[in-house]
């Protein structure tokens, strides 16, 4: 092979890396490599700055090849097949090596083990890098039409927002009607505007657009095809149910959430007057003149804060948005009637962002916060002359333990993740540890999946507010636009290969596969395997166990891979 022309860009993360790796050291054992014309060390190597120094690192040297060493390609692939690409050099040429997440930070106490690690590390990068090949996007053209579902606030904004922009619409809602959470609530904050009025206000938006085609009672069973050109079957409930088949170039999955549900005696639940957060918020929407519970006026609320969240057992997330919603609850009960005593009993509050305003007017206006011990939790129990009767410590007074009778308890529950079996298996969307769904990265790509194409928005990829749903469908609309407005979508050509002069189609790599990219076709007389490069996910889970070695990944070739694995070792391959 001829040579090569390989720049090599050593980071120190601001000290991530160069605190625990001797980042010049790495630089000058790599220098010298066979191909390396540039061996450098930059503080920041996806700052502006540095990426233009990079560009012109490729044009002076006329590199055909690039090394990143810095964070997790997770971060930033993309940022540098961008600075591969304004240099005029093919951006599969570059390869990203990480020093932080695979070495600096796991290596902590061993400064000297890291060095000698990210040295290794580097040296692979190169060997890949020397063996790459230039590749080019495939095309594909796309289908300018997406599948929204979820009925709710943030798929409502994001169906307004893909009609605007001149795509077609299909949103299905597995209810009976749309709307969702917001539907319900009275006063909102922060902008103390109507739920059901707000969405109200976007149900008519919808009507007033061709472009959009609700199916309610719907859900999706399946999906095929390959990106920007998915078919979909849905199926919609009723009198008379019935399959639907659509063509759909993007998918936005809004489906919500669902309020946590305590079990019967947690913290007092089933009995008569404790409720959780969103029936109260119902109870003061709805209260005119005075707070009523079953006939009885209310005058002493104590509101127990994190039921169903941050528990080991259970959900160790925080929901975020239940301090502030509660916070908010206890300003419109103020409103209501200023003689009602509040108490709330919390591990810790957390009004975030501007909310926090809220939490001092809450006291100004006489709710009572007192934080309770974790291990102490309160308990509430009603007397035998029917008392209600919440105890609990008050670590802000000395910890003494105290009885608090009350009319009401509400439990601040949190949201849960929605149960989605059958859309989560038809779509292959990636579940976290806490059940709700992942994006790829939260503040590089916040919207979109690995499954390309599928988008998700609002609180089914965790605890958000209204208007944080809102913003989220909007990112949506965005990609979708991205992908769909051009006619044509570019996809990474890093994906499986077949050499059918080697297959004898044992189908194990069709069995393998999790995205079915593996079909049949015939060559020279007989059945081999071909990979629909639309659909292949680039996993290469098919190619390690094709018996007859005929099949490699673009981009990761078997060639590649060898080369990484004996400069990665300190001591030669046998």
């Amino acid at each position: 092979m001829s040579e090569r022309r390989i720049g090599v860009f050593i980071c120190h993360c601001g000290g991530n890396i160069s605190d625990y790796v001797d980042v010049a050291a790495v630089r000058d054992a790599i220098k010298d490599e066979p191909d390396v014309v540039v061996a450098e060390t930059t503080i920041f190597a996806c700052a502006d700055a540095t990426q233009t120094d990079m560009v012109q690192a490729i044009r002076d040297h006329n590199l055909d090849g690039l090394v990143v060493a810095s964070c997790s390609p997770k971060l930033h692939t993309f940022t540098f097949r961008g600075v591969s690409r304004r240099a005029g050099m093919n951006p599969y040429l570059y390869t990203q090596v990480n020093i932080r997440e695979q070495n600096s930070w796991a290596h902590t106490d061993d400064h000297e083990g890291a060095t000698r690690k990210a040295i290794q590390l580097v040296r692979a990068g190169i060997a890949k890098t020397r063996l790459s090949t230039p590749l080019t996007p495939l095309e594909v053209e796309t289908t300018p039409k997406t599948l929204v579902i979820g009925g709710g606030i943030a798929g409502l904004r994001a169906a307004v927002g893909l009609a605007d922009i001149g795509l077609g619409v299909f949103l299905i809602e597995k209810e009976a009607e749309i709307g969702g959470w917001v539907k319900k609530f009275g006063t909102m904050y922060p902008s103390g505007r109507q739920g059901g009025k707000l969405i109200d206000e976007l149900i008519e938006e919808v009507r007033r657009r061709p472009e959009i085609a609700v199916f309610t009672n719907a859900e999706l069973i399946s999906k095929s095809g390959s990106f920007g050109n998915y078919k979909v079957e849905i199926k919609i409930s009723g009198e008379k149910s019935m399959g639907l088949a659509l063509d759909v170039g993007s998918i936005v999955v809004a489906t919500g959430f669902d309020t946590y549900q305590p079990e019967v005696g947690e913290y007092g639940y089933g009995i008569d007057g404790v409720v959780t957060l969103p029936k109260f918020k119902q109870m003061v929407d709805s209260a005119k003149g005075e707070l009523v519970y079953h006939g009885r006026p209310v005058k002493n609320i104590a509101y127990i804060y994190c039921v169903g969240s941050r528990q080991p057992e259970g959900n160790a997330y925080c929901s975020r948005y239940c301090c502030a919603a509660t916070v908010h609850a206890s300003l419109e009960v103020a409103d209501v009637d200023p003689s009602i005593h509040q108490y709330h009993l919390y591990r810790d509050i957390r009004t975030y962002g501007k909310f926090e305003l809220m939490y001092t007017q809450s006291r100004e206006r006489g709710s009572v916060y007192m934080k309770y011990p974790e291990e102490t939790p309160p308990s509430v129990s009603r007397r035998s002359s029917g008392q209600l009767t919440v105890t609990t410590h008050d670590l802000l007074t000395g910890g003494e333990e105290l009885e608090i009778p009350v009319d009401l308890v509400v439990l601040v529950t949190g949201m849960v993740p929605r149960k989605n079996e059958t859309l989560t298996s038809a779509l292959k969307l990636p579940v976290g540890s806490d059940g709700f769904y992942n994006e790829i990265h939260p503040k590089l790509r916040p919207v979109e999946t690995v499954v390309d194409g599928v988008m998700i928005a609002g609180a089914c990829q965790g605890p958000k507010s209204s208007y944080e749903s809102v913003a989220s469908g909007l990112a949506a609309v965005t990609q979708s636009a991205t992908m769909l407005k051009k006619g044509v979508a570019e996809l990474d050509p890093m994906v499986a290969q077949v050499t059918p002069e080697s297959c004898t189609m044992c189908g194990l790599c069709e069995e393998t596969c999790p995205y079915d990219a593996v079909s049949r076709t015939e060559f020279e007389d007989r059945e081999v395997a071909q990979i629909n490069a639309a659909v292949c996910k680039g996993c290469g889970g098919c190619a390690p166990i094709c018996p007859e070695d005929a099949i490699d990944l673009r981009g990761y070739t078997d060639a590649q891979i060898r080369a990484m694995i004996e400069n990665l070792a300190e001591v030669p391959v046998v």
